[in-house]
């Protein structure tokens, strides 16, 4: 009886073990058939009636969002801080430019009151949206692992609502200098040689002491507008898509392109904005005045914009500050 026993349980188990297997094999074999019809776009009947609420999934999605974490959000990282190494690297060992013969004490008008204040009204955003962009694109590498759950959930909540409210501003800012100061913005072909000299910054080598001709913007300010009326223009477009989804009504597609190309121009625009800040700020001595009153003293206009100086002097525009 024990042996019969024993060979009626070894049955049963074996009978249900078959049953299972084929069951998932048949489970299998299903779920391979809905995702190959999910694959080929196959959509379905719903009660929704949010966006794309007839496709089920799309199969690029998780490709995207990979993209973004893995590749996006370090090349982010390295455009901010990668860049700040490089210029305080750089200033270590090349030094700033100096003013030859120093401050004239003279201030020679460059630009308007609302010439200043279109470009604070781009510029300070402009920092907001790099900081909080960075913070919810790659905070999770830099900075969730060295605070708490807590801390982390507010700050990530914070630079949403700050990212948010401040795109308009800086689409503003973007098209007033993007409109006003095109203009003044046009390369020529002294600008050639003004790249060449790397604009007479560098203190060393056949370099040192060299000044190339710069109209009212030299190269490297053209090369940063033109960019950043670009990227901008694209980071502008595809912020309001993210922005307001339910307005523009965009395709699941358009949302995850929208969102690359959102992420690329961040990029470009944080690598170039490092440039300028350190070049206005620490780089050219007397540089930063031009966007705190619109004067520049008349030695650094002589220096770094020799071309603009001399025009304005031969037809009677140029004004001293009183």
């Amino acid at each position: 009886m024990k042996n019969l026993f024993i060979m009626l349980s070894v049955a049963i188990t074996l009978l249900f073990s078959g049953v299972s297997m084929a069951d998932t094999n048949t489970a299998t074999e299903t779920e391979g058939q809905i995702w190959a019809q999910v694959k080929e776009g196959a959509k379905g009947v719903t009660t929704s009636h949010g966006q794309a609420h007839e496709q089920l999934i799309n199969t690029y999605d998780l490709r995207v969002f990979e993209l973004r974490s893995d590749l996006l959000a370090p090349a982010l990282t390295a455009a901010l801080f990668g860049m700040i190494i490089v210029f305080v690297v750089f200033i270590k060992i090349n030094g700033i430019s100096k003013l030859h013969g120093g401050f004239t004490g003279k201030l020679v008008y460059r630009w308007s009151k609302f010439d200043v204040s279109i470009h604070w009204l781009g510029a300070i955003p402009c920092l907001l949206l790099i900081l909080t962009g960075l913070t919810l694109l790659a905070g999770r590498f830099f900075l969730q692992p060295y605070v708490g759950e807590g801390l982390w959930a507010g700050l990530i909540n914070s630079a949403k609502l700050i990212h948010d409210y401040m795109a308009i501003p800086f689409m503003l800012g973007w098209a007033l200098m993007t409109l006003l100061w095109a203009k003044n913005q046009l390369p020529k072909m002294y600008d050639l040689k003004w790249m060449m000299y790397v604009g007479g910054y560098i203190n060393f080598g056949p370099f040192k002491g060299k000044h190339p001709d710069a109209g009212f913007a030299n190269a490297g300010e053209k090369l940063w507008f033109w960019a950043f009326a670009f990227f901008g223009l694209v980071i502008s477009a595809s912020g309001m898509l993210l922005l307001f989804p339910n307005l523009f009504e965009p395709s699941r597609t358009l949302s995850l392109i929208a969102l690359v190309l959102h992420s690329v121009s961040a990029i470009v625009i944080t690598a170039f904005s490092i440039v300028h800040i350190f070049m206005a700020t620490v780089m050219s001595e007397g540089g930063m005045e031009c966007m705190v009153s619109g004067y520049c003293d008349e030695q650094w206009a002589k220096q770094h914009h020799n071309l603009w100086y001399d025009e304005i002097k031969e037809n009677g525009t140029l004004k001293y500050k009183e």
